[in-house]
Order: C-alpha cells, then sequence, then structure tokens
C-alpha cells in the first residue's frame, strides 16, 4: 500500500470533484424525475467514501514519499492541482447540504458542510497565493508551456463564493449572515480578476503554439470552471441577499445574476465548443485515457448549475433545456471517467509514474509561421542558466556536427506531469 501511493498526485481530487458535481447538479434540474434525489444522495455519499480514502491515501504519500511530494510541489506541471484538493472539500460540503442531509439529517449536513467548507475555503485562498508565487520564483516556467491547469488554484476561491451561500441562512440573523455573503462576493471578485490574468497567457498559448500535447487537451475543459461557477455564484448571492442586505444592495444581486449569468454562459458555450473541437481532433490523432479526462466533468458541471440558475432567474425555458443537455453530458462523461480510472487501478497502471521524456517525440503537424515562431532565443537572454542542453520547443537536440556548437540553451520543464 505504501508503495502503490508513490505517484498518487494532487490531481486525484479532480475525480472527488466530479463525483459530486454529479449529485449536487443533478438536484438542481428544473424536471422531477423518480427516483433521481435518491440516485443523486447515493453518488453524493460515494464522493464523501472517495474524498476520505484519498485524504488518508495522500496522507500516506506525504508521510513516506516526502520526496516525491516535494517534486509535486516544484513541477509546474502538478503544484496546481493543489487546487484540486480545496475544491474537493468544497464540493463535497456543499453537496452535504444540498442532498446528504436526506440520508444523515439536516444538523449533520450543516455542520460536515461548515467544517469541509472553513477547511477548504484556508486551503484554496492559500493555494491561490502558493502556487502563483512558486510559478514566479521557483518553477521558472515559459510562455509555451501555459496550459488551462494553471487556471486551478484560481478557481477554489470562486468554488467557496458559490457555496458559501449555502451556509448563510443557517447562520444568526445580522451581521453573521452579512458578513459571509459579503465575504463569498470578495472571493468571486479575487478568483475572477485572477482568472481574468491567466486566461490571456493560455488563450495567446493555444493560438501562437498550437494544439496542446494529446494528454493536455482535454484540460482545454477546465475554463468552463471559472466561467459556470462564477455564474453559480452570481445567482446564489441573488438567492439569499434579501434580508441579509438592505434592499438596494439585495436588488443588485439580483440584476447582477442575469446581466452577468447571461453573457458569461454565452462565452461558456463558445469555449465549449472550440474545446470539444480540438478534443475531437486529438481523439483522431491516438489521445489515450489519463487522469485529464475528469476535466470533462466537473467544469460542466459547474455549467449546469449556472443553466439551471439563469433557468430560476429568467423563467427562460431554454435555459432549462441547456441544463438538461449539459447534465446528459456530465453523466456520459463522469461514467467513462470512472470505468477507466477504475480499470487503471485494478490492472495496475494507476496511479501512473511520470514519463520520462522521449528521445523522439512524435511528429507534430506543421505551422505555416514555425520557421519564425520557433527560432532558439539567445543564450544571453534565456532565463536557464543551470539546466543542462535539452529538447526545445518539443524537437530533439541537433545532431552532432563536425565543428563544436553551443550546447542549445532548455526551455523549462515540460508539462506532461499534468496527465499523471
Amino acid at each position: 500500500m505504501v508503495t502503490a501511493v508513490r505517484h498518487l498526485g494532487p490531481n486525484w481530487y479532480a475525480a472527488v470533484m466530479g463525483t459530486a458535481a454529479v449529485a449536487t447538479a443533478g438536484a438542481g434540474l428544473p424536471v422531477h424525475v423518480p427516483g433521481l434525489r435518491t440516485a443523486c444522495t447515493a453518488v453524493w455519499a460515494l464522493s464523501l467514501v472517495l474524498l476520505l480514502t484519498l485524504l488518508a491515501a495522500r496522507a500516506l504519500h506525504w508521510t513516506h514519499h516526502r520526496d516525491q511530494a516535494r517534486d509535486h510541489l516544484l513541477d509546474p506541471a502538478t503544484a496546481p492541482f493543489y487546487g484540486c484538493l480545496a475544491m474537493a472539500l468544497l464540493a463535497v460540503g456543499g453537496g452535504a447540504i444540498t442532498v446528504g442531509g436526506d440520508w444523515i439529517g439536516a444538523g449533520a449536513a450543516v455542520l460536515l458542510d461548515a467544517l469541509l467548507f472553513s477547511v477548504g475555503t484556508a486551503i484554496g485562498l492559500a493555494a491561490a497565493v502558493a502556487v502563483p508565487y512558486l510559478m514566479a520564483v521557483r518553477h521558472r516556467v515559459e510562455p509555451s508551456q501555459a496550459t488551462p491547469v494553471w487556471l486551478l488554484p484560481l478557481v477554489a476561491p470562486m468554488v467557496s463564493a458559490a457555496l458559501g451561500p449555502l451556509l448563510v441562512p443557517h447562520l444568526p440573523p445580522g451581521q453573521a449572515r452579512e458578513t459571509l455573503l459579503l465575504a463569498c462576493f470578495a472571493m468571486f471578485g479575487l478568483s475572477l480578476l485572477a482568472t481574468l490574468l491567466m486566461l490571456p497567457l493560455v488563450f495567446a498559448r493555444l493560438i501562437t503554439g498550437g494544439p496542446l500535447p494529446l494528454a493536455l487537451t482535454p484540460t482545454l475543459f477546465l475554463v468552463l470552471g471559472p466561467l459556470g461557477q462564477s455564474t453559480t455564484a452570481v445567482s446564489a448571492f441573488a438567492d439569499v441577499a434579501p434580508g441579509v442586505l438592505p434592499p438596494p444592495y439585495s436588488e443588485a444581486f439580483g440584476l447582477l445574476a442575469v446581466l452577468y449569468g447571461v453573457p458569461v454562459m454565452g462565452f461558456a458555450l463558445l469555449w465549449s465548443a472550440l474545446a470539444t473541437a480540438h478534443v475531437l481532433r486529438a481523439r483522431r490523432r491516438g489521445m489515450g485515457f489519463t487522469m485529464t479526462w475528469w476535466a470533462f466533468t466537473f467544469p460542466v458541471g459547474t455549467c449546469v448549475t449556472g443553466a439551471e440558475a439563469l433557468a430560476r432567474h429568467t423563467g427562460l425555458v431554454v435555459y432549462e433545456a441547456l441544463a438538461l443537455g449539459l447534465y446528459g453530458v456530465l453523466v456520459a462523461a463522469w461514467t467513462i471517467a470512472a470505468v477507466r480510472t477504475a480499470q487503471g487501478l485494478l490492472n495496475g497502471r494507476l496511479p501512473a509514474a511520470p514519463h520520462p521524456t522521449p528521445a523522439t517525440p512524435p511528429p507534430a503537424t506543421p505551422r505555416p509561421t514555425s520557421a519564425a515562431a520557433h527560432k532558439d532565443p539567445p543564450p544571453t537572454t534565456h532565463r536557464h542558466h543551470t539546466h543542462t542542453p535539452g529538447p526545445l520547443n518539443g524537437k530533439p537536440p541537433a545532431a552532432p556536427r563536425p565543428t563544436p556548437a553551443a550546447p542549445r540553451p532548455a526551455t523549462g520543464r515540460t508539462t506532461s506531469g499534468a496527465a499523471r
């Protein structure tokens, strides 16, 4: 057991997040299906079991494999996944109030959510500061390495913002309720602005650098997370603001739920179409299963809850249909990811050790402007002066020449660890 958890990274919490999303999103669907709520409660219970199991396994990992745990923190492809720990705690806690109370009782559900919300929020805020700090001072990443994984620690406070309002009615009236609501609104703002700073880097890398590596292509769906979750958050503010804030502000939250949610959901649909096109392209080129496939679950779940919220606040049938359609996609994606993960655990292929960089990478699709875009940077301006020579821009080192040549500078650490 101790050896089996050596390569168990924080990215595994994404399975907990996706499972909890199936439960909470299903409970809010605008239709009544016999047995659906019971099924959602059972899925939530599964997410709680998965969370406890992973917490225990990760504790073993930190106790017996500290070297690997430190490597995860110093790996720019793995460190952002520490945001998943916070979001897993928050997702299971929110599900406790949404559906878990049917089995464990309302009082126990509130206590469980209060505990998981407090711990998850603290970890999420810490990750939102610590991971970008490590990326700046220790990881030494390059713009060409940008992936949507970088968004994970920044989205965690948005999950707190969306799920915190569930606890507001359970606090004493007055200062306590208003403080929690405005604290959630503050976390909404910090996460939204941080995402707006990071997302252009991801989009610019995608446009100028070409498609992501096959194993990382599913992470394009991570961009849906802050979009759907922020739409869900503003709706949650509008639901609890009356009676907590004075009338001008409570009414403003009702306006914000629609005026913010509608355009953001529109962009989410645009991005989902773009991401789907990239995934279909990667699948045709042989994209196999990795743990990044869990990116198809939780982010889509946030769009389901966002569409459900817009359906409530606008009364439009089109948003009800959108929520139902997206929930069907969520359930299908979760089923595939869960089955393939279980198969990997049973046959011993998961958790997978990091793969060394191959000597000859697979051929990439040539880009028309690659001659100018992939020119080696001058050695005097490159940030990496201590690394040994290695592959540059996904190409193998040049063959030896008769005359000595200066070693080519490295471009930093690869992002292949995100697929582990």
